[in-house]
């Protein structure tokens, strides 16, 4: 939870300077960054934080209601994101990579569909788990 928290903050400190960004997060909320760490933390197996204060992922998609966001911004989100785990020093093993990056696609590409017309929450939604990538053959690092 401390590293999504360093990888979040860090992430919103850095959006203001980003043309594509800093319109969609102008007003945000002062805690925003802790409650995408706590999603992601969820999502990734750890405690179900989020769930449990905000609501899980009806909760989530909720938050991007006729947001109308584009493919451009979403892009720019997913690089912005990664270069800062990358400035921060996460771990950049190929499991937890491509677990981060599978779910932020995934999760990415999900945002801008709820935030097109006529978008619609399940309230039975569950929230996603993002399991750690498992090598399979002959690799043997």
């Amino acid at each position: 939870m401390d590293a999504l928290l360093r990888l979040t903050t860090r992430f919103y400190e850095r959006v203001p300077a980003n043309p594509t960004l800093a319109p969609v997060f102008a007003h945000m909320n002062p805690q925003h960054a802790q409650h995408v760490a706590a999603f992601l933390a969820e999502v990734l197996g750890g405690p179900e934080t989020y769930s449990a204060d905000h609501g899980g992922h009806p909760h989530m998609i909720r938050q991007h209601l006729n947001r109308h966001l584009t493919q451009e911004q979403r892009r720019a989100w997913l690089a912005l994101l990664l270069d800062t785990a990358d400035e921060l020093g996460m771990p950049d093993d190929p499991e937890f990579r491509s677990a981060l990056v599978g779910y932020l696609e995934w999760g990415s590409r999900l945002a801008v569909l709820n935030s097109q017309d006529g978008a619609e929450v399940n309230p039975d939604a569950p929230m996603p788990k993002w399991g750690w990538g498992e090598v399979k053959g002959p690799y043997v690092p």
